[in-house]
């Protein structure tokens, strides 16, 4: 094995497949992307180049950062949603009757797709007979709202299924990390006379901060190029009110055919999700984490 491992012509075959595979799906579609940005395109005919005028365009686009603020709202939500999904994770952990089958529960949304689970939430949000609208008339609601069809409030019906739909993901993650931590560390603390939500605070959180941050992370990158199923349940609408930034790529790439567009905006897409990653990683980097 050591000659192996001091063969540079040997780790280099064996690394070989993996970079090819990774320029084939990620480098070489990346390139062509901002290439494309720099035509006047149909996605058919010949292409014309016109420089950054695609770019300029979209970052003159008012259209475009609507969907952009759009993007970066869900990501707030999600953001804050975590909190939810640690609390969730915290009492699942803490060796609560029926914890397992919960945490099944919980993974269930996961198992489906986003098509599926779009079609689900539509007939929730139905306004004529979803269960939703039919609980409130129950409740003493005359007249309750179109959910999708509002521009209003469609775009935070539309977060519901999205947090949902990865909430097992998050608590799952969360429960793996607390269950990683020594029982030993737990039973010390509540002999000291710690009370739960102290254990949960001051030792608990600190020793799983390292997985909160790449949660974080996950959270905010995974919102600003979310699309699948946005563009099933509303495709952007009503008059853009739901749009976010993949979305927008998507329709001036096959709706409008604009291709050099909508490559450019799609570029755009993965420059802002660059930043943002890079920033966020800067803000909870941190050289003290704690081990155990």
């Amino acid at each position: 094995m050591n000659k192996v491992m001091s063969n540079k012509l040997m780790i280099a075959l064996y690394v070989l497949p993996a970079l090819l595979l990774i320029a084939i799906l990620i480098f070489i579609p990346l390139i062509l992307t901002g290439y494309y940005g720099l035509m006047d395109w149909n996605g058919i005919g010949n292409m014309e180049f016109i420089g950054l005028e695609n770019y300029i365009n979209g970052l003159q686009d008012p259209k475009f950062w609507e969907s952009a603020y759009h993007s970066f709202l869900l990501a707030l939500f999600s953001t804050l949603s975590l909190v939810v999904y640690l609390a969730i994770s915290l009492i699942l952990a803490s060796k609560i009757k029926g914890a397992d089958f919960l945490r099944k529960i919980y993974l269930i949304p996961m198992l489906l797709s986003s098509v599926a689970i779009a079609q689900l939430w539509i007939k929730v949000y139905n306004p004529n007979n979803g269960i939703l609208n039919s609980i409130l008339m129950k409740l003493g609601v005359e007249n309750p709202p179109a959910w999708l069809a509002e521009p209003s409030i469609v775009l935070y019906a539309i977060f519901i299924p999205i947090l949902w739909q990865y909430a097992g993901f998050y608590i799952l993650i969360y429960y793996a990390a607390l269950k990683n931590i020594p029982e030993s560390l737990i039973e010390a603390a509540k002999i000291d006379g710690a009370t739960p939500l102290q254990i949960a605070y001051k030792i608990k959180l600190p020793l799983i901060m390292g997985v909160i941050k790449v949660t974080i992370v996950l959270a905010i990158v995974g919102s600003l190029k979310y699309f699948d199923l946005i563009y099933v349940m509303t495709g952007g609408g009503p008059n853009g009110a739901s749009e976010v930034m993949a979305s927008y790529m998507y329709k001036l790439a096959f709706s409008t055919n604009d291709f050099g567009y909508g490559s450019a905006i799609g570029f755009l897409l993965l420059v802002i999700t660059l930043i943002v990653t890079v920033i966020i990683r800067k803000l909870t980097a941190s050289d003290d984490e704690l081990q155990y």
